[in-house]
């Protein structure tokens, strides 16, 4: 329906608008507060006097509506308020950020700007969303309210967007699912972020949606009359104890039925805890927990709970600040009932998240949680030079998956996203414990370092001087920090592995009567069909290029010079370099999918035509297979937004980077230190890490078993040549693969 109104309406309608807008503010607000949130109201309807909404309404509304989303829903204070007010005048009128600074101060001028560069992100290219979702990010480190104003610009846009064209609509709800739903889960913006997953899903999925609501509409009367029964039953056992309760039913939001129906693969009927009874409560005593327990003790001696649906989230809060008790019991008619324990207090900040977590906090304290929060983040910022897909998949399963609480050998608490590992673990406590970790205890006991942790454990990290990152664990390592750690440090292994090459590439070439200079190393990169003359140091460095691929390329050079003098007419066959786009294209010789790098059949998509080299991921169709598609197809968002449970990481790799498994059996006279000596040989084999090994004695004879990860074959057998060496070693093969 369009909008219609004179002038003079429009006139009343922000009068009523203003006074409204401090009705119900979370912040008590002084007399200065009061005359410059006036001032900022009055800029604002200056500012976008000539401009109209998709709607036809006046421009204006919208920050006015955002200003009350900031001050009543998200409670913060003032200088928000302000913020919101003004947060699209640099960026849609004449007015500068100087402007707001010489008006308002430095703090709304250094937030409005932030909200300014946020809107500068393009947003009509749905290929560089990730992008945007990585600079959005970035300006937390200038003010966390940017982030929290701008959940409120796109809370408002979303409650709005049926003015729309249907494509504008599609686009914005899909990146809204994508970016601002679990940003607002994470700073504990509970019930907008419920909005903002419905709203999304209206606009994505409109079929599912109105089908879902429809339902719901339909049910409503039976559930008021179940939750009425529950709740009286409850409230009277309550008020025995002089407990003074409110108790509400509220139906779980239409996304989260949808994700119950996909997760559980069942129809709406068939799923049983459509809505959940909240029970809030003022404390009678000094220990809130204390009455959260009574008042649970009275409900399960009423209905019987599910044991294994019991979540205590008040004595290790979510890392979001989210506190309560939540249990399921057996309510009347056979029917299983959600119940949440909250107190007043716990119950704001489940609904206001960040401000109301930080009023009842004082001095340090105040600033510790959102401080946690923030250095997770700068830790998954710090890999710069990861993709943007990588880098909003790092950041989404870190900072908004579920949460395993783990114990250091002294008792301390460590958190950690749910699927992570020792090395996680390690690296949480200190980057040179995760770099120096050789081991892990887990309860007592020695664990590999891919052990997947559950909530409870306790870790040891057993750590050696000698001990160094490796490439197999970024297998298993899952946090941001850790992996980026990780990388940074094979980088710096790969430097120094490179200068090594150098010089034993320049003994090799002297033995070989070729000159060091710059157009032989040219020759030796584009003859190994490699990129960069770092890569042809590192494989020498690594022995991935042996002694007998340089005797064959001076033999290839000769005969080619031996070509080139006998007849000009041959020059032309004779191109010393390679373009570079065929030797990079070249270099990604191998395509592998997911984290255990499984080579698998595919297709290339149409809309992209990935080629060799390219940043690709893999999606699942229903009738054809995985489909290869670029990262910045137009249309990988929209797939990793609403399909993400279909898509499969996947890289070109260059296959003499790869690590193999290999068994060797080990065997000879016992002698006093022969399995030192044998790990020895190995660790000082460069990149050549032990698997397992089992060594067996007997009667002064020994045979042993280890299973060691290699790059190639030549790395193999000068492994096997060294442990020949070794005395009291008397033979030394490779085994077939068991599949241990």
């Amino acid at each position: 329906m369009a909008y219609e109104a004179t002038l003079e309406e429009e006139s009343k309608e922000l009068a009523r608008l203003y006074k409204n807008l401090l009705k119900g503010t979370y912040e008590e607000l002084s007399k200065d507060d009061l005359k410059n949130i006036r001032k900022a109201f009055d800029l604002a309807v200056e500012a976008h006097k000539d401009q109209r909404r998709k709607s036809g309404e006046p421009y204006v509304f919208h920050p006015i509506a955002v200003a009350k989303i900031v001050a009543d829903e998200i409670g913060l204070g003032a200088i928000s308020i302000i913020s919101a007010l003004l947060h699209d005048v640099v960026e849609d009128t004449d007015y500068t950020i100087e402007d707001i600074e010489r008006l308002f101060g430095e703090t709304v001028a250094r937030i409005v700007n932030g909200l300014t560069k946020i809107s500068h992100l393009k947003k009509d290219d749905a290929s560089i969303q990730a992008e945007n979702y990585r600079k959005m990010l970035l300006t937390l480190n200038d003010d966390v309210r940017v982030i929290l104003i701008k959940i409120a610009d796109r809370y408002h846009n979303m409650q709005t967007l049926g003015s729309m064209p249907p494509e504008k609509q599609a686009r914005i709800a899909s990146e809204t699912l994508f970016i601002y739903a679990p940003l607002a889960h994470r700073l504990g913006l509970y019930t907008i972020k419920t909005e903002l997953e419905d709203l999304g899903l209206k606009y994505t999925e409109p079929e599912v949606y109105y089908d879902i609501a429809r339902r719901i509409k339909e049910t409503k009367e039976e559930r008021d009359l179940y939750i009425s029964e529950f709740s009286s039953i409850t409230k009277e056992a309550l008020e025995k104890e002089n407990m003074k309760v409110e108790i509400v039913g509220r139906t779980k939001s239409i996304f989260s039925i949808r994700k119950k129906m996909i997760k559980q693969g069942v129809v709406f009927d068939e799923v049983y805890d459509k809505f959940a009874i909240r029970i809030l409560f003022e404390p009678q005593s000094k220990d809130e927990k204390h009455d959260a327990w009574k008042i649970y003790s009275i409900v399960t001696d009423h209905f019987t709970p599910n044991p294994v649906r019991l979540r205590d989230w008040m004595s290790q809060p979510k890392s979001t600040g989210y506190e309560a008790l939540h249990t399921t019991v057996m309510g009347p008619k056979g029917k299983w009932v959600e119940v949440q324990i909250r107190s007043k207090r716990m119950n704001e900040i489940a609904e206001k998240g960040y401000a109301a977590h930080y009023k009842y906090k004082h001095g340090k304290e105040k600033e510790t949680g959102l401080e946690n929060w923030l250095n997770k983040l700068k830790d998954a910022l710090e890999n710069t030079e990861a993709n943007a897909i990588d880098f909003v998949e790092n950041v989404k399963l870190n900072l908004y998956s579920k949460e395993i609480y783990t114990f250091t050998p002294n008792g301390d608490i460590k958190s950690l996203p749910k699927g992570a590992t020792p090395i996680d673990f390690a690296y949480a406590i200190h980057t040179d414990v995760g770099s120096k970790c050789r081991g892990a205890k887990v309860n007592g006991k020695i664990v590999p370092l891919s052990k997947e942790l559950q909530s409870g454990d306790q870790i040891a990290i057993i750590t050696s001087n000698n001990q160094k990152p490796k490439l197999a664990w970024l297998d298993y390592a899952v946090t941001s920090r850790a992996r980026s750690k990780i990388k940074n440090a094979l980088k710096e292994e790969q430097k120094k592995l490179g200068e090594e090459g150098k010089d034993i590439l320049r003994r090799k070439l002297r033995s070989l009567k070729l000159k060091y200079t710059e157009k032989t190393i040219n020759n030796l990169v584009n003859h190994f069909k490699l990129k960069t003359s770092l890569d042809l140091f590192y494989r020498i460095g690594n022995g991935s290029i042996s002694n007998t691929d340089l005797k064959n390329f001076a033999t290839q050079q000769s005969n080619v010079l031996y070509s080139f003098f006998k007849s000009k007419s041959k020059r032309k066959k004779y191109d010393p370099t390679l373009s570079e786009a065929n030797a990079i294209t070249q270099k990604f010789d191998l395509l592998v999918f997911g984290k255990d790098e499984e080579t698998l059949p595919y297709v290339n998509a149409k809309c992209c035509n990935p080629i060799p080299g390219d940043k690709v991921f893999g999606f699942v169709t229903i009738n054809e297979g995985i489909k290869l598609h670029r990262v910045d197809c137009p249309n990988a968002v929209n797939m990793l937004a609403n399909y993400g449970y279909r898509t499969l990481k996947a890289k070109w790799i260059d296959s003499t980077q790869r690590e193999f498994k290999v068994n060797i059996m080990v065997s000879g006279i016992d002698n006093v230190g022969i399995v030192n000596d044998v790990t020895l040989v190995i660790s000082n084999a460069m990149n050549v890490n032990i698997q397992r090994i089992n060594i067996d004695s007997e009667e002064g004879y020994f045979e042993g078993h280890i299973r060691v990860s290699v790059k190639n074959i030549q790395q193999l057998n000068t492994l096997i040549s060294n442990l020949k060496s070794i005395d009291g070693v008397t033979k030394v093969e490779r085994e077939k693969d068991k599949k241990k």
